[in-house]
């Protein structure tokens, strides 16, 4: 992987003019948006007081990840139950699933090299005051935008600490790689929907008075013929400089956002990631801190490419199944040298106990909810919990079969998952394939807050106070085939 990030910009996005108002001392004012201001109000006119927790949550969590609200009058599905657990500071703590009861576990800590995580859930529900860190960088707010081929996400952070603080998040299903498989370009219709959550992430970045923000795009926007010009178009329609990644570095910053979620043990472990347009797959090695990477491999399988790829759901449970074999068998095959490679290491894991195996995807929380029966999908829930492997098997199994108007009714899935959600079954399966472990960690979060690490990290971490590093430090120590 690259010896270091690339440049993080500041955020240019456009700036409303605003007029002052001529009165007396104390009196309220209204900005350009139409939200009072008095004196000593933060500088984020249009949201809620620094810190606190906003009115206005974009980012819908009462139901399937990234998805809008569906009501519990849906059909649930499978037959584990968990009840929330939490540690002392009231925060939702990573949990054990087996057999349906959940119980407490801690969390590896993290030094300042990886820019730590907050326990807190997103988006948290206490005000950050004054942080634990350098007054001047607590005060900053952060901001990570993650451009994917199925999702677009945003979220503003504040450091505290070692640690951070949502102040703001959203999260919208755009499908930027629709039909990009056929054609090998981003369609009209699907740019001018990203291009539409993209102009609420610009407005969310200057209402936050965000100080430092990175935004990249993936593997929609690396495959697309058309894909620079979109970026382009981005730049100038809404402020926003959309960086397209690599693979590795998509690996890198999907690591460095999940990681603390991995169970502890020794030996190496496997982190993946399945997206719209393709899967990481990270063999790591635990640290003190941030993990060393062994090896990596990134397919062009995800669930929008692999849902395209094969085409139509048949009529009959039979076709369905032939189906989803076929799915399985081309995600297998382009594992297949991964899977090679990393022999040797599986077998030493083994031996050191057992396997440990960490995803993060909407694949993931989505099956991860249906084996909880939870009436709405609940990040609170699912995030950090760890599941048998047995009962994602079984799970995927089963929605492979269904017709896609029984996966619609179920819940946490509803209409914006039900088509893709097979294909993420057959990828998760092939992952279980390649590395089986017996039990399976959970995280929703990823690329965003990987990002937002990096960030805070290179300016809490600097010898003194001044000019903000344009440059990211690179917190990740990396090994293994330097691709």
């Amino acid at each position: 992987m690259a010896e270091h990030d690339p440049p993080a910009a500041k955020v240019d996005v456009p700036r409303r003019a605003s007029k002052r108002r001529k009165g007396r001392k104390g009196k309220s004012s209204r900005s350009a948006n139409g939200a009072a201001v008095g004196k000593g109000a933060s500088q984020a006119t249009s949201g809620p007081a620094a810190g606190a927790v906003p009115r206005e949550r974009n980012e819908k969590r009462g139901s399937g990840p990234d998805s809008g609200g569906r009501g519990a009058s849906r059909r649930r599905f499978g037959e584990g139950r968990a009840s929330q657990a939490r540690d002392g500071s009231g925060d939702a703590s990573p949990r054990e699933l087996g057999r349906g009861r959940a119980t407490v576990r801690k969390a590896s800590s993290e030094g300042p090299a990886g820019g730590g995580v907050s326990d807190r859930k997103v988006p948290g529900p206490k005000a950050l005051a004054n942080g634990n860190g350098r007054e001047g960088a607590s005060r900053q707010s952060f901001a990570a935008i993650d451009l994917g081929t199925n999702n677009c996400r945003l979220l503003i952070a504040r450091p505290s600490g070692q640690h951070f603080t949502v102040i703001d998040a959203f999260s919208r299903v755009v499908r930027l790689g629709e039909g990009l498989a056929q054609s090998g370009r981003l369609s009209d219709a699907a740019m001018d929907r990203t291009l539409a959550a993209l102009k609420i992430c610009a407005e969310k970045l200057m209402r936050r008075n965000v100080h430092l923000a990175r935004s990249v795009a993936t593997e929609a926007c690396r495959r697309a013929e058309n894909g620079p010009e979109f970026i382009e178009r981005v730049r100038q329609e809404t402020g926003i400089a959309l960086d397209i990644i690599s693979a590795r570095e998509e690996a890198r910053l999907a690591v460095l956002g999940c990681h603390v979620l991995l169970e502890e043990g020794m030996g190496p472990a496997m982190i993946f990631d399945i997206g719209g347009g393709s899967t990481e797959l990270v063999l790591i090695e635990s640290t003190g801190t941030v993990p060393r990477i062994l090896d990596w491999q990134s397919v062009p399988w995800g669930v929008v490419s692999l849902t395209e790829s094969v085409g139509p759901e048949g009529t009959c449970e039979a076709e369905r199944l032939a189906r989803y074999r076929h799915m399985h068998s081309l995600v297998s095959e382009s594992f297949a040298d991964f899977a090679q490679r990393i022999s040797g290491a599986r077998g030493s894991a083994g031996r050191n106990g057992p396997l440990r195996l960490l995803g993060t995807s909407g694949t993931v929380t989505t099956l991860a909810s249906l084996h909880l029966e939870l009436p709405q999908y609940d990040r609170r829930m699912v995030d950090g919990l760890i599941v048998p492997a047995r009962s994602m098997r079984d799970i995927s199994t089963r929605l492979s079969t269904m017709a896609i108007e029984d996966r619609r009714e179920l819940n946490c899935i509803g209409k914006e998952r039900a088509d893709l959600v097979v294909a993420g079954c057959a990828i998760l399966e092939s992952i279980l394939d390649l590395w089986p472990a017996e039990r399976l960690g959970v995280a929703d979060r990823g690329i965003r807050e990987g990002i937002l690490r990096s960030l805070i990290s290179s300016q809490t971490t600097r010898p003194s106070a001044g000019a903000p590093t344009h440059t990211e430090r690179d917190a990740m120590t990396r090994a293994g085939a330097g691709r």
